[in-house]
């Protein structure tokens, strides 16, 4: 992990803006894409969501089947019953 010296108040609601220079590197576009939280002891980690399939963790060729992503591969293997 990298440190890049800013630092970003938090509003009365909570909310906090991504400076435009992590947004660019991470290829974050604004109203398009969505980030995902995790907490790390006392650190919390904002990370670009990219859905993955369900079973391989795969983020390549994915499908949403049943309101769940799941990659063409699994797919396959689930249609031939494997």
């Amino acid at each position: 992990m990298r440190a890049i010296g800013c630092v970003r108040q938090i509003d009365k609601l909570g909310r906090l803006v991504l400076p435009a220079d992590i947004r660019k590197s991470l290829n974050i576009v604004n109203g398009v894409d969505s980030v995902e939280f995790f907490v790390d002891n006392d650190s919390v980690i904002i990370k670009k969501y990219r859905p993955a399939c369900i079973f391989c963790k795969s983020d390549e060729n994915i499908t949403e089947f049943k309101s769940q992503t799941v990659c063409e591969a699994c797919l396959t293997e689930l249609r031939n019953g494997k």
